[in-house]
């Protein structure tokens, strides 16, 4: 009789592998609300930094701007490194970017330090987009869904947790506290992706665009720069115009060479056809609509009450006011994934965007009463959840798989571009719309109405932009043979 062949003794390789395979997903996931954390922590400070590093206000707000900038330039470059070189290397350096950015900013009070650590930490932006491509290349069809909409749903938890949890630690310790705080977290959050995420074999070899890289950088730079600091410097200022001329010419120059490489960073006969392009196009219109609720629900429920509508919150009540939005993104997650597999994501991204109008309406119904405003805002968190959801299924379904990591990095520039544009388009509503209160000028209810409105309309816009994306079946519909392997089976991806 045969013996059967010795066996390693249980316990010894199969169980910590498989609790590095159980754990990719949480660690993933945590990478993403951290980077939403690592953006959101800075805003409670902006009013007392002044003070606190002897800089101007203006000079103060690069902090925010520079993380801007650095993430809509570092997303796509960094997520078409990932498609080239490995997701989970180029992925650990962007978490040991954004954690060295934080230390930067627990060790010094210089504003020019500062800034340019905020400017690293604009990198962790690419955690996303390369946490979906490794999810792709790694789960089967039938969990990718839920994972996918969970990773995507981390930017606006993260962003919910973020700014109570700053608010608490700027009011009751050092400033420099918070930032030694995240510094652990992301010292903790390298460790955990080197130990639990294995590195994706689907590569697309061959030379890095640095050119194209470059061009990009210059064009967005100028771009993003002109939308940000048009409402301080004049819309019809030199510089501003100056920047968007700037931002079109290298653009035009850019796209060009796109087109005539052999390897381009951006496949723009990708980004042209239907179903990735109005993807592109929904992704920037989401982002305009999402980002309005963020920035005027903080802002109408601090305004002194003195104005007639304003609460007077403190920063504190006005994080935990937006925490139930971030609650209802990680619950409904999985409701988007099971809609994605019946419906469509097309059908999920356009419910999402209607469900995002309907938050505004009832933000222009009532913004006086403290229920009615955090019912709104979590019916615009719960929209957001959808749409956001469905935007990385929608990419992975139509490129190839060895581009998954810098499509879902032109998807997440998008939304970059969608909410600096809301943020200045929010701020020319508001400083339209002004009445003195107490010798100082605040927001009128009337403005604050009026940004609801103009968000609710971007948001139906966006609901007819993901209805116009050509048809697709549910998520196992993908044409992909069981028998075949997982690099095989994903380069036959319809529509790739």
């Amino acid at each position: 009789m045969d013996q059967p062949a010795p066996t390693s003794p249980p316990g010894t390789d199969v169980a910590p592998a498989r609790l590095r395979d159980r754990l990719t997903i949480p660690v993933l996931a945590s990478g993403g609300i951290l980077m939403a954390v690592m953006q959101t922590v800075v805003v409670p400070l902006l009013p007392d930094l002044p003070r606190l590093t002897g800089a101007s206000a203006a000079t103060v707000s690069w902090m925010v701007t520079a993380t801007l900038l650095s993430g809509a330039v570092l997303t796509p470059v960094l997520g078409r490194a990932g498609d080239m070189y490995g997701k989970r290397r180029v992925l650990i350096g962007a978490l040991a970017l954004m954690t060295a950015g934080s230390v930067m900013c627990a060790l010094s009070s210089d504003i020019r330090v500062l800034i340019a650590a905020r400017a690293l930490q604009g990198a962790a932006a690419s955690v996303v987009p390369l946490s979906i491509s490794i999810l792709r290349d790694e789960l089967p069809p039938e969990h990718r869904g839920s994972a996918v909409a969970l990773m995507s749903s981390t930017v606006g938890i993260g962003a919910a947790l973020g700014l109570p949890l700053a608010a608490l630690v700027v009011q009751y310790a050092d400033w420099h506290t918070m930032f030694w705080l995240t510094s652990l977290l992301g010292a903790l959050g390298v460790t955990a992706t080197w130990w639990a995420v294995k590195e994706s074999p689907v590569r697309e070899p061959g030379r890095f665009d640095v050119l194209g890289a470059l061009g990009l950088a210059v064009a967005l730079v100028s771009l993003l720069l002109g939308v940000s600091q048009g409402g301080q410097w004049g819309w019809g200022s030199p510089r501003v115009l100056g920047l968007f001329l700037a931002a079109a010419a290298v653009l035009a120059l850019w796209w060009w060479h796109q087109l005539r490489t052999e390897r381009p960073l951006v496949d723009l006969r990708l980004v042209t056809r239907p179903r990735v392009g109005l993807s592109h196009v929904a992704a920037m219109l989401t982002g305009f609509a999402f980002y309005a609720n963020s920035l005027v629900t903080a802002q109408l429920v601090q305004a002194p009450k003195a104005t007639g509508y304003g609460l007077g919150l403190s920063i504190v009540a006005t994080g935990l006011c937006l925490l139930p939005g971030g609650v209802t993104m990680l619950l409904f997650s999985p409701l988007s994934a099971r809609i994605s597999a019946s419906r469509g994501p097309r059908v999920t991204l356009a419910l999402g965007a209607a469900v995002i109008a309907c938050g505004y309406a009832l933000r222009v119904a009532d913004s006086r009463d403290l229920w009615m405003i955090i019912l709104g805002a979590t019916v615009v968190a719960t929209g957001t959840t959808l749409a956001y959801s469905a935007l990385p299924t929608l990419i992975l379904r139509a490129v190839p798989a060895a581009q998954t990591a810098s499509a879902n990095g032109v998807n997440v520039l998008m939304r970059t571009i969608g909410q600096a544009t809301s943020s200045a388009a929010v701020a020319a509503v508001l400083v339209h719309h002004t009445s003195l209160v107490g010798g100082l000028p605040v927001p009128t209810l009337h403005g604050y109405l009026l940004a609801f409105t103009m968000a609710g309309a971007v948001a139906l816009i966006a609901c007819a932009a993901a209805l116009s994306i050509p048809g697709d079946g549910p998520a196992g519909g993908t044409g992909r043979a069981r028998g075949a392997t997982r690099g095989a089976r994903d380069g036959a991806l319809e529509g790739a």
